[in-house]
């Protein structure tokens, strides 16, 4: 039987030789060039706009109107089949001034619609323009079809500009592979060359232990998780916390938390399209494998996996595939999905159902959406050819581990194997069910722990436990199953911190107990939570 994946190319292919070498744009007329009574043909006309044309080429030009909308409209039929489309369009804007509002400006609408018009949610940005160009710019973008999507809308407009024009050429849309829609303006990373005098063994699954897959010897993973890169481009003394945390703590794993938006460079600040952040990464890795040591490179975004993700996963394990001080960490925190969604994907709702017991832990939107599950990161990331270990966090925040063996635990063919993830607070509960259970079949990281003497503003402060009586239990646990842990975390303001400043100095009531745990100090395990 022929595979989903394969389907796909399939179909694409059959695509492609239907519409020829180059597949043909579903836009009509959208060079302009064919007019009828002085205005191109199958684009509609209204006061604000004008046919006009320069050195024999023709586009359309639209005029600010103070307070009001100014829009060309063009809806689009889909075909079926097509997963993803590339739109692209030649735009010029001169003098637009914002209006009331900050979105008031220049702009390119564009909304995926069902069978019946309704608005899917989770579709594409809008790209926006104000002040003036430079002349004629070319805009492009990677358009991922949603579910049951029937029509496109285009409409370049300006949105109650206060003042200005917008000129707009060429636009074409073609349909492009699915995995194609997240490089249509970013090149795809070449594999970071191995590092020289590498130390690190490469690891694979072996039963519910990590083992070096030349010796079989066991090895068990802890360390330290290293934030920063996730909210910002240039982090917080990251290739010295490396340094410290190998060196005075004793660390054999790091988990570094990444932001996709910083990996493309999007991100605030950012105007080198993510080469410095890229290349800060690199050196994480060349000076782990150096000192023999490993680095979970750890998504650290949200709820549930998204085409976005999967195009993150499929650069990063591009760069990074086989390197062996390198492993996969898919998705920081999934929450507030139910187990089909967050293996296979599907629709996912703004306003989730609450739970019982489980708590909202940050303040993050909680957005309409598609994800694509988890599995697809693990296929997307095998396809590149990457063999690394990946780590799959449960649901409740990452710490809910139950569905994996309940039929959801994730297929891995041909890589090294799926270790799973929890993360494990003093305000979760039932440790034997939502992580232990699954511990004695498939290799666990904890991959977030940690405690503090306040409670956080979610937790109900009659349930609060002081960090002298949490903390040597949990790491009592830790070393009685030998589970591989990375304690949440090696800065001085993220809490629960385990240092208290940047010359790493511990922090009393997590920082110490964590570093003697990792120093090779024994603690027992007295109450189970």
């Amino acid at each position: 039987m022929m595979k989903a994946g394969a389907n796909r190319w399939v179909l694409w292919a059959v695509l492609l030789l239907a519409a020829g070498a180059r597949a043909a744009s579903l836009i009509p007329n959208g060079t302009f060039e064919k007019a009828k009574d002085g205005w191109p043909e199958g684009w509609p006309r209204h006061a604000q706009a004008a046919y006009l044309e320069e050195e024999g080429n023709h586009f359309l030009r639209q005029t600010a109107e103070p307070g009001k909308m100014v829009m060309l409209y063009q809806s689009l039929r889909l075909p079926a089949g097509a997963e993803a489309y590339k739109l692209s369009l030649r735009v010029r804007w001169e003098g637009v001034k914002v209006g009331k509002e900050k979105w008031f400006d220049a702009r390119v609408i564009l909304d995926f619609k069902d069978a019946a018009g309704q608005k899917l949610p989770g579709g594409p940005g809008h790209p926006s323009f104000k002040g003036s160009s430079k002349g004629w710019e070319t805009r492009a973008l990677g358009l991922v079809v949603p579910p049951g999507a029937a029509t496109l809308e285009i409409m370049p407009t300006l949105f109650n500009a206060a003042a200005g024009t917008l000129d707009i050429d060429d636009v074409e849309l073609v349909p492009i592979p699915l995995e194609e829609a997240g490089f249509v303006n970013f090149t795809l990373s070449e594999r970071l060359p191995d590092t020289e005098g590498c130390r690190s063994a490469e690891l694979v699954v072996k039963g519910n232990r990590l083992v070096e897959k030349a010796t079989v010897k066991e090895v068990w993973l802890q360390g330290v998780a290293v934030p920063s890169l996730e909210w910002s481009a240039g982090g917080d003394n990251i290739l010295k916390s490396v340094t410290n945390a190998v060196t005075e703590w004793n660390a054999n794993v790091l988990r570094l938390a990444l932001g996709s938006k910083f990996w493309f460079g999007v991100g605030p600040w950012q105007n080198d399209r993510g080469v410095k952040y890229r290349a800060l990464v690199d050196e994480v890795v060349r000076q782990c494998e150096r000192r023999g040591v490993w680095v979970v490179l750890d998504l650290h975004e949200y709820r549930a996996a998204e085409q976005r993700h999967a195009d993150f996963w499929r650069d990063v394990a591009t760069r990074y595939a086989n390197h062996p001080g390198v492993l996969f960490g898919l998705l920081n925190e999934p929450h507030d999905v139910s187990w089909e969604v967050w293996r296979n994907g599907g629709w996912v709702t703004d306003k989730p159902k609450p739970k019982p017991g489980v708590a909202a832990e940050n303040a993050e939107p909680v957005r309409k959406g598609v994800s694509v599950g988890l599995q697809r990161l693990v296929e997307v990331i095998r396809k590149t050819g990457a063999r690394n270990i990946v780590s799959a966090g449960g649901l409740d925040w990452g710490y809910d581990l139950t569905g994996v063996l309940a039929g959801f635990a994730l297929e891995d063919k041909t890589g090294n194997g799926v270790m799973y993830e929890s993360h494990v607070y003093p305000w979760k509960r039932e440790w034997q069910k939502m992580f232990l259970d699954v511990a004695a079949k498939h290799p666990i990281l904890i991959g977030e722990v940690g405690c503090q003497p306040k409670p956080m503003p979610f937790e109900d402060p009659k349930a609060f436990e002081r960090p002298e009586t949490w903390a040597p239990d949990m790491l009592g646990c830790i070393q009685k199953y030998r589970l591989n842990w990375t304690a949440w975390c090696f800065h001085s303001s993220a809490s629960p911190c385990l240092l208290s400043d940047w010359a790493y100095t511990p922090t009393p009531y997590w920082g110490e107990p964590a570093k003697a745990a990792l120093k090779g100090q024994a603690f027992e395990l007295k109450r189970m939570r």
